[in-house]
């Protein structure tokens, strides 16, 4: 199965008119998917709850939306994010509860419309995933998350990623072309193409590959990992500045990627083994991240979903003043 890149669709929510227009975003964006009248009035319904929390209990935020590709039936998700201080996230789960002293349905209704929900909360403020599919669908969700956005809300974002994946195996591509716009953009995606025709290639031909492919382009930073989640090993090239990190129980260890511009130059690439992966993140990011962040200041983040992680990153750490993505990616036994 094949994914290919795609920016995170980012609606504010600071008014209360615009709780409809999430509502009506997330259900046509259901819709598009093939979801049925009934499923698409889960994600509505899941979509409006989200965007009222946002508004009771912080004022304002944003909702996140992204599609979720799958072999069998594509889901829907929804990331609430909020810079709010003191949120009782277990308060807020019983349902009866509000924080703005009505009634409400309480955040318990998303957990058992969505069928997958979590949350992370403290003082920083709080995220809330919700991920739905068909209820006919019956592949497991993925634990594949991205966050990806494009420098001021700009068409064209010079990131993109790829993820190919298998029962045995997983292959992601981040790629930062230089600069930001179309031109950056151009040369990302004739990376991204020529790593889709043969993702699972050894990283060292597939860098040959994409430097070819590039050439005529601004050129870019380029990162693949590889992982065989049947034997726990991965292996991980990179050119440029895209940061790579494994973080296990109580560790984490940087991937080291070597100076230079795919499609541009480079001093010949290294790919570096590592072993014994299984259970452990994969976090990918472009320059438009900080490079400072540290799970171990977020007590019990590494445990969340790794979609709560990928926003809790971008929210704290986007630098501002460029394209940024997020991958992250939990390494279990099996992504099929």
């Amino acid at each position: 199965m094949n994914i290919s890149g795609s920016v995170t669709q980012v609606l504010p929510i600071d008014d209360g008119s615009q709780v409809g227009h999430a509502r009506r975003t997330a259900q046509k964006l259901a819709e598009g998917q093939g979801f049925d009248e009934t499923d698409a009035g889960r994600v509505a319904l899941v979509a409006t709850e989200l965007a009222s929390n946002l508004l009771k209990h912080a004022g304002r935020g944003e909702l996140h939306l992204r599609v979720l590709p799958r072999a069998n039936g594509a889901g829907i998700e929804i990331v609430a994010v909020d810079r709010a201080a003191g949120f009782d996230l277990q308060a807020c789960l019983a349902d009866g509860y509000s924080t703005g002293g009505t009634q409400g349905i309480g955040l318990g209704a998303i957990t058992r419309q969505a069928e997958v929900f979590d949350a992370y909360a403290d003082t920083r403020g709080a995220v809330l995933l919700a991920r739905l599919y068909p209820r006919q669908a019956t592949k497991p969700d993925l634990p594949i998350a991205v966050s990806q956005h494009a420098l001021n809300a700009d068409p064209a974002c010079g990131d993109t990623w790829h993820v190919a994946l298998n029962e045995q195996a997983i292959s992601v591509l981040v790629i930062d072309g230089l600069g930001h716009g179309e031109e950056a953009e151009q040369a990302a995606l004739a990376g991204a193409r020529a790593f889709a025709l043969v993702p699972f290639n050894d990283p060292l031909l597939l860098i040959d590959d994409l430097h070819a492919a590039m050439q005529g382009t601004r050129g870019g930073a380029v990162a693949i990992a590889q992982a065989r989640l049947d034997l726990g090993n991965l292996r991980f090239v990179g050119i440029g500045n895209i940061a790579a990190s494994l973080i296990g129980p109580g560790k984490s260890r940087g991937l080291a990627s070597h100076p230079g511009i795919v499609g541009g130059q480079y001093r010949k690439a290294r790919s570096f083994d590592f072993e014994q992966v299984a259970g452990q993140l994969l976090i990918l990011h472009s320059d438009g991240l900080q490079s400072r962040w540290n799970l171990g200041d977020y007590p019990g983040l590494a445990y969340r979903h790794p979609a709560v992680i990928a926003a809790v990153l971008h929210r704290d750490f986007c630098r501002g003043r460029d394209d940024v993505t997020v991958v992250v990616i939990a390494l279990e036994a099996s992504h099929g």
